[in-house]
């Protein structure tokens, strides 16, 4: 989602690009419904299709690509954010599934991950406040997105988010229509896929100023691979009230209820071993005498989660030359990650303290229970940014101020499994029905609390000189972040956390030497701290020893990145080519650490890490209703040092960071003629490597999409119905498609000191099988 301005004063805007763009990014981002035509959809946007498809002019001093309507409605309508993005330079998607619907997916971006990816919904903070991930099929429906847009290498300085060295997805809803209707969408696909979708417009209400929409949508599709079915309900709303011609408020709001089923990650043995079967797949029946087989029934694997997120984004003009912009934002979620396991009936361990007797609710006198291991993660999340900028001729200062304050609640509870295999609550909410002590109380795995505060001041002043042609721009952001946590289970830790004070400078200049023509330069910087998992202490609920020491003091990730870019947006052809560089210390790697089978996300101090590429994209304006893409990334990242084991070095300096292909590329063929519509992708990912050592490696793989459709003349009250079939992974090609969990090692590995370090396997998404999907649709 790009930023755009309402006017040349009101610089802060709600929408998408960088607080210092310069006003001409205005056509080229903010999205406007008076633009679009009545009578035809979005698809028929000629402004958007004009501008290359895939491609869409942008104009700030840093690598952003974008996007837009119509070619997401192009795409099937239950795709996620990440697949939207996956043709953009830099951008690679692991997917589990062909439909978006499996929060196990991932995203990279020049070999970054999504941890180290910011969120943002109309300004709103979307990251995982414990683990700073994202789960995209927790955000809006697809017909709702006005555009998508990826900030390569680093947030705005405005952005409310604390981990975006890799740079930031920002999403943009549709502008709600100025006259009442609607949309509907019916879909039926591969999988027994099912999927109904409506939204409704208000246009204004009464002679109020307000206008808005809200819609509905809900989905449901068994596993392409292995059994299980994943459910989704979601509601999308944005209202929207207009002050005076340069002044509005808005209200956003995006509610989310899902079960998902689990995709096994495998290892690269099991891999060539079964493929997209065997062992690779849980149990699609549950055998209460084979206990080991009995752990791996689906069901006890179903994920459950419920997400809210809202937001207030509030633009007022002050006078000529002051504007202020304030949005508060909620942020509230509930959900489990879960797994089959066994437990003791007796015998046990409550934190380090060993629990005399028999434990409750458990099937069985003796011997080990069938479980279902419930990780827990219950979180608010509040705060507000707001910024006051000054415009005085050639000059913009900006003042912000941002606050953000979250409490998360991680435990790992068990539920017990019925002689049928299903647990009697599959949300972990009654604690009647969890496993319990002797003396009536839950037995826990980990019970972690965990508080954080950010406080962040930031200033930007911009500079434009020579009628606009060149801007300069320089801005300083001091962020203070404190963590507090507790270790609710007995043992030698209760209390931990850190405070972090860290300056982050940036600067940048942009240079239009002709009006097609454009080049930039910035420097930036970033940081990150661990996730707060990496704080506890986890115990081993079989004999109370302490399996993973929480770090007493985790220093943060910090960052220095620098790019240099040229843009030509011409009649005919758009073309951007990028180069950087980044500079890490402390880097911080997300790996997943197995509690009762289920995985937790941790991180690893990689140390140092230099990363050099170069991203390119370009695409023709549409001939003859025709218009190509593409994009391609060369990418050289290097890990500095070598990383201290226990005692010892792992010989690690000189290495390819990990989830880092050398290249990736993507091309893309739309034709659109009003009637007739196709998008026709391919995208190419290299070999990565899942471990430091560099000894276990991902071999490279492509896959490509189709779509095709045809839009018919309004009818009756129906305005553009349309059909179309999407095709995912049209060649069916079963592959590895990323990096789920990263290892020292593959294989034992002598230390720089001599001592023998242990290999483990890393593990890896299977990526989705071919899928096709109808859809149906119109306004009203």
């Amino acid at each position: 989602m790009t930023r755009r301005f309402l006017h040349r004063a009101a610089i802060f805007t709600l929408y998408g690009l960088p607080l210092h763009a310069h006003c001409a990014e205005n056509a080229a981002a903010r999205p406007e419904a008076e633009t679009i035509k009545v009578k035809a959809s979005a698809l028929n946007d000629k402004a958007d299709f004009g501008e290359g498809g895939l491609m869409r002019p942008v104009y700030a001093a840093q690598a952003t690509s974008v996007v837009s309507k119509p070619f997401i409605d192009t795409q099937s309508p239950i795709s996620s954010a990440y697949q939207l993005v996956n043709n953009l330079p830099g951008a690679n998607v692991a997917a589990s599934d062909p439909f978006g619907l499996s929060p196990y997916t991932n995203v990279t971006v020049r070999g970054l991950n999504s941890d180290a990816l910011g969120f943002t919904l109309e300004g709103t903070p979307l990251n995982d406040i414990a683990y700073y991930g994202a789960y995209p099929a927790q955000f809006a429906d697809a017909e709702n997105y006005r555009a998508i847009a990826v900030t390569q290498g680093a947030a705005a300085i405005s952005d409310p988010v604390l981990n975006a060295a890799g740079g930031l997805m920002a999403l943009t809803y549709l502008q709600p229509a100025k006259t009442p209707g609607g949309t509907v969408n019916i879909s039926y696909g591969a999988y027994a896929n099912s999927r109904q979708f409506l939204r409704l417009e208000s246009g204004e209400i009464g002679h109020t100023g307000v206008r808005g929409f809200i819609s509905y949508s809900h989905t449901t599709a068994h596993n392409w691979r292995g059994p299980g079915e994943d459910r989704r309900q979601h509601v999308d709303l944005k209202f929207i009230k207009s002050i005076h011609q340069h002044s509005d408020i808005s209200l956003i709001g995006s509610w989310n209820r899902a079960t998902s089923s689990y995709y096994p990650q495998v290892t690269l043995d099991g891999w060539h071993a079964d493929g997209i079967g065997g062992s690779n797949d849980l149990k699609a029946w549950y055998d209460a005498g084979h206990t080991a087989q009995a752990q791996n029934y689906y069901r006890l694997w179903e994920a459950p989660e419920q997400t809210f997120y809202a937001g207030l984004p509030s633009h007022f003009t002050l006078s000529d030359h002051l504007t202020f912009a304030v949005t508060p934002y909620a942020q509230a979620a509930y959900g489990s990650i879960a797994s089959g396991a066994t437990l003791p009936v007796s015998g046990v361990y409550n934190g380090v303290m060993p629990v005399n007797g028999h434990l409750r609710n458990l099937n069985g006198d003796g011997g080990d229970a069938v479980v279902r291991a419930n990780g827990v993660q219950e979180s608010y999340r509040t705060g507000f940014n707001a910024h006051l900028s000054l415009e005085t001729g050639r000059n913009k200062l900006t003042f912000g101020y941002w606050y953000d304050y979250s409490d998360d609640r991680e435990v790992q509870s068990f539920t017990p499994v019925g002689l049928d295999g299903r647990a009697p609550d599959l949300w972990a909410r009654r604690k009647s029905g969890l496993v319990l002590l002797p003396d009536g109380q839950a037995l826990y795995g980990s019970a972690f609390h965990t508080i954080g505060q950010v406080n962040a001041l930031y200033i930007n002043d911009r500079l434009s000189l020579f009628r606009d042609k060149m801007v300069l721009e320089a801005g300083f952001k001091d962020v203070m972040y404190a963590i507090r946590g507790t270790n609710n289970l007995p043992g030698p830790q209760y209390r931990t956390g850190g405070s972090y004070q860290v300056p982050l400078p940036r600067m940048s200049i942009k240079y239009h030497f002709r009006p097609e023509h454009q080049i930039f330069v910035n420097v930036t910087t970033n940081f990150r701290t661990p996730s707060s998992t990496a704080f506890y202490d986890y115990y081993d609920v079989t004999s109370g020893a302490v399996v993973t020491d929480g770090a007493q003091k985790l220093n943060p990730e910090y960052s220095i990145s620098q790019e240099l870019g040229y843009r030509y947006f011409g009649k005919k052809l758009l073309g951007s080519v990028t180069f950087f560089n980044y500079n890490f210390t402390n880097r911080q790697i997300t790996t997943e650490i197995f509690r009762f089978g289920a995985p937790v996300q941790t991180t690893v101090n990689a140390g140092g890490q230099t990363s050099r590429g170069v991203d390119a994209e370009i695409s023709m304006r549409p001939y003859h209703h025709w218009s190509p893409y593409i994009s391609a990334e060369y990418l050289h990242a290097t890990i500095d040092n070598d990383i201290v084991v226990n005692n010892d070095l792992l010989p690690t300096r000189g290495k390819i960071a990990v989830r880092s292909p050398a290249f990736q590329a993507s091309v893309g063929l739309s034709y659109d003629d009003g009637h007739v519509f196709g998008m026709a992708t391919a995208h190419y990912t290299g070999r990565q490597y899942a471990s430091f050592m560099n000894d276990v490696a991902m071999p490279g793989y492509i896959t490509g999409n189709l779509a095709l459709g045809y839009r018919f003349d309004d009818k009756f009250r129906l305005k553009s119905p349309s059909v179309r079939v999407n095709f995912t992974n049209i060649g069916n090609n079963h592959v590895l498609s990323g990096v789920s969990s990263v290892t020292l090692a593959g294989r034992n590995t002598i230390g720089r000191r001599g001592t023998v370090i242990a290999g483990s396997d890393p593990l890896f998404y299977i990526g989705s099988g071919f899928a096709v999907l109808f859809t149906a649709g119109a306004g009203f």
